[in-house]
């Protein structure tokens, strides 16, 4: 399960409250607040967070059905009891950290709909969304002056595939509950034990979902039929009948369907997965007018000119939709047409739910004309979002600046006309001099259509803090692509080289998919389209690309433990060189120029 070192307050000295004040009131922080509170309270600020914050967040629409909240509810209502009458709250978030169960009570403590950091602050369910282990906040350490007398552990509850974060659990109690300021919360085991318990129903129900599913195709396909790869990376079988099962994320698709299956057809079928899943009956989609069969508006006909009908049944596990069975039939007298779509741009492609998310926000912010803000880690793809939200017209005219190539921006900014768009890439490298101007050119011209990108992490000025602060209102921060692992499957063919004339697309077993789902991708998207690139050009093997033909991190999957830039480097390395020479520990060490000590010392390590 997951682990934490104790809470930051655990070691504060007894000031932390009055440094909290002063941080509110601007004045300069006593010695020792540990750095990791400061830098949470200076998040709170950036996204622009009342600390006196008294009614919830606005909600956000709650799914309206969720396999957390499925799996999670039998466990939690088992350890309700539990918690007693002494005053313990306890709380289940989704990957959103928005709020889908909650049990107990602590005085003065109303459970907020949202606990993201953008909404309520430093709190310990972010926290453990973040760093993936278990995590406490207590007392101070939290923004709000309604959370001061308050301790929380969380708890990441892991999806069973590709290991991503599904949601997290929280026990909140009083604060005067913990006795001694270096005691951890007395309920972390409890809170461990149920994020065990419900990852462990997840998988549970994830295989045996994956079993109805399949049986629902055999039944479908005639009972015939072999499993192979298909083009997006998902299984499919050869059957006569033109079969596709889906459930928003996989596929089983027959040969015969695949013949027949556009991107729009199957676009559309993904969109009555949804619809499906969410209503809770038996569609007829793309059928022939005047059928008398009659179609919801949420549900999408199959598109002009498809040539196709699609009876759509529902599968069901425990009463509950989890899928559909589409049979597709060619209409009489119709060929069905194959247009030639152009693919998405990477930046804009994923389907997951924090994705969804941020660049839905991002879109309605760039609807008008005032400075927007592009914050995440390297490789998320900021700039390239950016550009696409300028459109085509817009692109034409846009000047991009990077900071951190150019540190003649203090002399260009000043004399920008306002009227030009302005693509300002890595806003944290800039120097005084340029931010003193960005500011400036801010003040003069609030509707400056100015967009930038930030990469958190090193500790800023008070100058581009001004900045920061500036520009926090409109900011929309990006996931890394760890914690949206669900759209890879997208990704991979929007981020692949298109194929020469005659030449097949570039097409990816099952295994592979799983270990490109696994790998936790600290260089996110740029990472991911460096190596899709590398094996469409470096391969000279047919057929689809296996996992024996991945990079080795990626092959071997992530370790134990988050990692360094540095250390995933390293780790790298040595697995090329295990790779290079046969697995011999002795002659991969000498290649490496280290002892064989050192390299078993890593070795453990890493886990590799």
């Amino acid at each position: 399960m997951t682990t934490t070192n104790s809470s930051p307050a655990a070691t504060a000295p007894p000031s932390l409250r009055l440094a909290r004040e002063r941080f509110l009131s601007g004045r300069p922080l006593p010695c020792g607040v540990p750095e990791e509170v400061v830098a949470a309270w200076r998040r709170a600020r950036f996204f622009g967070v009342p600390h006196d914050l008294e009614e919830p967040a606005v909600a956000p629409p709650r799914p309206v059905e969720s396999a957390l909240l499925g799996a999670a509810r039998p466990v939690l209502d088992r350890i309700v009891p539990a918690l007693g009458a002494d005053r313990s709250l306890l709380v289940l978030t989704d990957e959103r950290l928005r709020v889908l169960w909650t049990a107990g009570s602590v005085p003065g403590l109303d459970p907020c709909p949202v606990l993201s950091e953008q909404e309520v602050g430093n709190n310990s369910a972010a926290l453990a969304l973040r760093t993936r282990r278990r995590a406490e906040v207590h007392g101070p350490e939290h923004f709000l002056d309604r959370w001061q007398d308050v301790s929380a552990v969380s708890v990441p509850v892991l999806a069973p595939e590709g290991g991503r974060v599904a949601g997290t659990l929280t026990v909140a109690s009083p604060a005067s509950r913990l006795g001694t300021a270096r005691s951890p919360h007395p309920q972390a085991a409890l809170a461990e034990a149920a994020a065990a318990a419900v990852e462990t129903e997840l998988r549970a129900r994830a295989g045996r979902a994956e079993r109805v599913l399949l049986d629902a195709y055999v039944r479908a396909a005639g009972g015939s039929g072999r499993a192979v790869a298909d083009a997006a990376g998902t299984d499919r079988a050869a059957a006569e009948r033109a079969v596709v099962v889906l459930d928003g994320r996989n596929r089983l698709i027959s040969d015969s369907a695949q013949q027949l299956l556009t991107p729009e057809v199957l676009g559309a079928l993904e969109r009555t997965v949804v619809s499906a899943r969410q209503t809770d009956a038996v569609r007829e989609v793309g059928q022939p007018q005047g059928t008398g069969l009659s179609e919801p508006p949420m549900v999408p006909e199959l598109p002009e000119g498809a040539g196709l009908a699609a009876r759509i049944d529902s599968v069901r596990l425990d009463g509950v939709v989890i899928g559909i069975v589409a049979v597709l039939e060619p209409l009489a007298g119709q060929v069905p047409s194959v247009p030639a779509v152009p693919r998405p741009p990477g930046s804009l492609t994923g389907s997951s739910v924090s994705w969804r998310h941020a660049v839905g926000r991002a879109v309605e912010l760039a609807r008008s004309p005032e400075p927007l803000l592009l914050t995440g880690e390297r490789g998320t793809g900021k700039a390239a979002l950016a550009l696409e939200l300028l459109g085509t017209a817009a692109r034409a005219a846009v000047e991009i600046a990077d900071a951190a190539q150019d540190p003649g921006l203090e002399r260009a900014l000043p004399t920008w006309p306002a009227d030009r768009p302005l693509l300002l890439r890595h806003a944290e490298r800039l120097a005084q001099p340029g931010v003193a101007a960005l500011n400036s050119l801010l003040d003069r011209h609030t509707d400056t259509r100015l967009l930038v990108t930030y990469t958190p992490g090193a500790p800023v000025g008070p100058c581009l803090q001004r900045l920061l602060d500036k520009l926090s209102a409109r900011s929309v921060p990006l996931p890394p692509l760890r914690e949206r692992a669900e759209d890879i499957r997208e990704l991979l063919p929007a981020l692949a080289p298109r194929p020469a004339p005659g030449q097949p697309p570039l097409t990816w077993t099952l295994d592979a998919l799983r270990a490109f789902e696994r790998y936790p991708w600290p260089g996110n998207v740029t990472e991911l389209a460096h190596v899709v690139r590398a094996l469409a050009e470096h391969r000279r093997m047919s057929g689809p690309v296996r996992r024996a033909e991945l990079p080795d991190a990626v092959r071997e999957g992530p370790a134990a433990r988050p990692l360094s830039p540095m250390e995933h480097a390293e780790r790298a390395a040595i697995l090329e060189a295990l790779r290079r020479h046969g697995g011999n520990k002795a002659r991969a060490a000498a290649a490496l120029g280290i002892g064989r000590a050192t390299l078993y010392r890593k070795l453990r390590g890493y886990r590799v």
